[in-house]
C-alpha cells in the first residue's frame, strides 16, 4: 500500500462513518474529506449534523436521507442512555399539553437551557411528568428539571429527544405563546371600563368631530365618551360583524354584534347611567339632532379603520328606557363579489349566469333582510360590467361602490324615490338597470315596462320563496301578462352559518333526525353528518386558558356564511299558469316539476356536503311557509333518492340534484 493511499493523521476512514455518513459518500453526495470536515464542525458548533453537510455542500439533503439520519440518531440515542426515545412524526404528543406543562411546570427558559421539554402527565404512583431530553446524561439539566418538579410534587421520568424534534416544540410553544398574546392585546384594547370613569361630567356639546376622522383607540382620556364609542366600532370592525345594536335596558345598556347572521353580546352590561352620552354621541357623529329623542331618526357615519373607508348606516328609535341605536355596516373590502363566489351548486349557478347575461327581461331576488340580496344583484352586475355596457342602479343606500356603474341614492325628501329615478333612467339610454328595491305598484310596473322595451332589470322583492314573489306582484296591482312577459326568473335565497371546517364533530344521524327533516330512513348509516362544536362562555375562558381553543372560530363553532338558493326558471309552462293566476304552491309544484331545487333540499345538500349543519336548516329554512306540505310529502313517498336523499322521484328522469338516473320503487326494494 503506498503512502498516498493511507488515511491522513486525525482522518476517519469511509469505513469508520456511521451507516448514514457512508452512504452519503457512497451516493457521492459529499467526499470522505467533506464528511469528516462535517463530523468536526458539528461537534464544534454544536448544530445539527444535516445541516453542517448542507451549509458545506450547498446542497439539501434528500426526504428520505433525513428521515433515515433521525432513525438512526434515535436509536442510537436510545441505546447509548437506556430509555425510550420520543420521535415527533410517531409519537403521539398533545402540543397543547406541552404548552401547558412549559406554563405551569417547567419555564420557557428552562427548557430552552437545559434542551428538555415536559411531554404530559402519567397517572402512576408517585404521580411523574414525562420529560424529553435532548442530553438525558446532563446532570445539571436533571437537577434543574427535578428541582422544578418537585415545588409541584411530581417525579421525573426521562426520554431522549432529538435535537431537532425539541426546537420544533419549542418553536410551536412560541408560536401559541404569540397568538395568544396578540389576543390578549387584542382584548385589552377594547376593554372599555377605564372609559366609564368620569362619564357623568361629560358635556357632550362641545365635542366636535371630523366626518372622515380614523378610529383612534388612544383616545384623549378628558374624553372617555370618545374612545367607549371608538373601541364599539372597531371591535365590530375586526370582528367582521354586520350590525351593531345599542340598547338601553332597565338596569344597564347592552351592546350586541350581529355576526354570521346571529346577534352575540359585545361587552359585558354597561352603566345605564352613560345610555344618554354613548347614544347622542353616535348622533353627533352621524350628524344627527341630539335634541331630538322622541322620533325616530336615520344617519350616516363614514370612519377610516386600517387604511379602508367603512360606512355605518345609523338608526336611532325612542324606545321604553332610551333610545336603541343600530348600526349597519358596510364595508365594501370584506365582500367578494362574484356568482360563483355565492353559489356551490353547479347547475343553480349555470343557470343563474345564463340569466344575467340576457339582453332584456326582469330577474327579481327574494329573501328576508339579511340575506344577502344586494350582494348577489352586485355579484350579477359585477360579471357585466364592461366598457361596452352602460349599468345604472337606484339605491337606497348605496351599499357598495362599483367603478364603471353609475349608482343613484335615493332622497325621498326631494321626491326622488325608486319610481322617479327608473323613469330617469329610461332617458339615459341604459343596458342594464339595477332598483335597489320593488316596493309598489309604480315602481313593479315601470320595472316591468323596462324589462319588456329591451333592457335587463334587476330588483329585489321580500317574499319567502320564489314562487311566492308571483303573488306579491299580483297583489301590487301588477297585470299577469306583464309579469309572465316579463319576468326570467325569480331567485329566493337565505344566509346559513358555515360549521367550523377545524372543530366540527362528525356523526351518523339517526332515523328520528332523517325523517324529522323529510329524508329517507334507508340512509341511516351511509352518511356522515357535522355538528358544531359550540363552546359557553365560561367553557371558552377554560379552552383558552388551556390553550384548547378553535383558532378559527374561538368556540362559536361556525365561521362565515354560504348561501341557500332556489332558482325558477320562467318557462313556457310557467308563464301560462301566470297568465291563469295559478296559486303559489301550484306555481311550486310545476317549477320542482321542472328541475327546480327547492331551499328545504339546498340546504339538505349543503349539511350532506359538510357545508352546515341540520341545527341551522331548521334555524334559516325549516321554519318557512310551505316547506311542512314538502317534507309530508316526502315522508309519504317510498321513492326518494339514495344520493341526493332530498328529492321526491315519480318518473324516469335524471335527479336535478344528483345528476344520476331516478330509482323506481322496485329498485329500491
Amino acid at each position: 500500500m503506498t503512502k498516498s493511499s493511507l488515511p491522513r493523521r486525525g482522518l476517519v476512514a469511509r469505513n469508520d462513518f456511521s451507516p448514514f455518513g457512508n452512504k452519503l459518500v457512497q451516493l457521492g453526495f459529499l467526499n470522505s474529506q467533506q464528511m469528516q470536515q462535517a463530523l468536526v464542525e458539528s461537534r464544534k458548533s454544536n448544530r445539527l449534523l444535516t445541516e453542517t453537510i448542507q451549509s458545506i455542500t450547498g446542497k439539501a439533503l434528500p426526504p428520505d436521507l433525513l428521515r433515515q439520519y433521525k432513525k438512526q440518531q434515535l436509536f442510537e440515542l436510545k441505546i447509548l442512555y437506556g430509555i425510550e426515545s420520543c420521535d415527533l412524526e410517531i409519537s403521539q404528543i398533545s402540543i397543547n399539553q406541552v404548552n401547558e406543562l412549559i406554563d405551569t411546570l417547567i419555564p420557557y427558559e428552562t427548557c430552552k437551557a437545559c434542551k428538555v421539554v415536559p411531554l404530559a402527565k402519567l397517572d402512576c404512583e408517585p404521580p411523574s411528568i414525562l420529560v424529553a431530553m435532548v442530553s438525558p446524561d446532563d446532570l445539571n439539566a436533571r437537577d434543574l428539571v427535578e428541582k422544578e418538579l418537585r415545588r409541584h410534587n411530581f417525579k421525573l421520568q426521562r426520554m431522549v429527544i432529538a435535537l431537532e424534534d425539541h426546537q420544533k416544540l419549542i418553536n410551536q410553544y412560541l408560536d401559541a405563546k404569540a397568538k395568544k398574546d396578540t389576543a390578549a392585546e387584542f382584548a385589552k384594547s377594547f376593554d372599555v371600563q377605564q372609559d366609564l370613569v368620569g362619564l357623568e361630567n361629560l358635556d357632550l356639546q362641545e365635542v366636535n368631530d371630523n366626518a372622515d376622522a380614523d378610529l383612534n383607540l388612544q383616545a384623549n382620556q378628558d374624553a372617555p365618551i370618545i374612545s367607549l364609542v371608538n373601541k364599539i366600532l372597531a371591535k365590530a370592525l375586526k370582528e367582521g360583524v354586520s350590525d351593531i345594536h345599542v340598547e338601553p335596558q332597565e338596569e344597564f345598556l347592552r351592546v350586541r354584534f350581529r355576526k354570521d347572521g346571529v346577534l352575540q353580546q359585545a361587552f359585558d352590561p354597561l352603566p345605564k347611567k352613560i345610555a344618554p352620552a354613548v347614544s347622542a354621541r353616535f348622533k353627533i357623529i352621524a350628524e344627527l339632532d341630539i335634541a331630538e329623542r322622541r322620533l325616530p331618526q336615520d344617519g350616516r357615519i363614514r370612519r377610516i379603520f386600517e387604511g379602508r373607508k367603512v360606512d355605518f348606516r345609523v338608526s336611532t328609535l325612542p324606545s321604553r328606557y332610551g333610545e336603541k341605536i343600530v348600526l349597519r355596516i358596510l364595508d365594501n373590502s370584506s365582500t367578494q363579489l362574484g356568482l360563483d363566489k355565492l353559489i356551490t351548486d353547479q347547475v343553480t349557478l349555470e343557470i343563474a349566469r345564463d340569466m344575467a347575461s340576457r339582453p332584456f327581461g326582469l330577474i327579481l331576488v327574494t329573501g328576508p333582510t339579511g340575506s344577502g340580496k344586494s350582494t348577489t344583484l352586485y355579484s350579477m352586475l359585477a360579471e357585466r360590467n364592461d366598457p361596452g355596457v352602460n349599468i345604472s342602479t337606484a339605491e337606497d343606500p348605496i351599499e357598495y361602490a362599483l367603478p364603471g356603474i353609475n349608482q343613484v341614492q335615493v332622497i325621498r325628501e326631494k321626491n326622488m324615490d325608486f319610481s322617479a329615478i327608473l323613469r330617469s333612467f329610461l332617458r339615459q339610454d341604459p343596458d342594464i338597470i339595477l332598483v335597489g328595491e320593488t316596493r309598489d305598484k309604480e315602481t313593479a310596473k315601470t320595472a316591468m315596462e323596462a324589462a319588456l322595451t329591451g333592457h335587463l332589470v334587476l330588483t329585489t322583492l321580500h317574499t319567502n320563496d320564489a314562487a311566492g314573489a308571483i303573488a306579491r306582484l299580483d297583489e301590487m296591482g301588477v297585470e299577469p301578462f306583464m309579469i309572465s312577459g316579463a319576468l326570467i326568473g325569480v331567485l329566493a335565497q337565505r344566509l346559513m352559518r358555515r360549521v367550523c371546517s377545524e372543530c366540527r364533530i362528525p356523526y351518523t344521524p339517526t332515523k328520528a333526525e332523517l325523517s324529522q327533516f323529510g329524508l329517507s330512513i334507508t340512509t341511516e348509516g351511509e352518511i356522515t353528518l357535522y355538528k358544531a362544536n359550540t363552546l359557553l362562555p365560561d367553557q371558552i375562558q377554560e379552552a383558552r386558558s388551556h390553550n384548547t381553543l378553535c383558532e378559527k372560530c374561538n368556540g362559536i363553532g361556525y365561521k362565515g356564511r354560504v348561501g341557500v338558493y332556489e332558482l325558477m326558471q320562467i318557462t313556457e309552462n310557467l308563464q301560462n299558469l301566470i297568465n291563469q293566476r295559478a296559486s303559489t304552491a301550484l306555481l311550486k309544484e310545476a317549477a320542482v316539476s321542472e328541475g327546480m331545487t327547492t331551499l328545504l333540499s339546498y340546504s339538505l345538500d349543503l349539511v350532506r356536503q359538510g357545508y352546515t349543519t341540520l341545527e341551522e336548516v331548521e334555524r334559516v329554512t325549516f321554519t318557512d311557509s310551505g316547506l311542512e306540505a314538502e317534507i309530508k310529502a316526502k315522508r309519504k313517498s317510498s321513492l326518494i333518492c339514495k344520493t341526493c336523499m332530498s328529492d321526491l322521484h315519480t318518473e324516469w328522469l335524471d335527479c336535478p340534484y344528483c345528476l344520476t338516473p331516478r330509482f323506481s320503487e322496485e329498485t329500491l326494494g
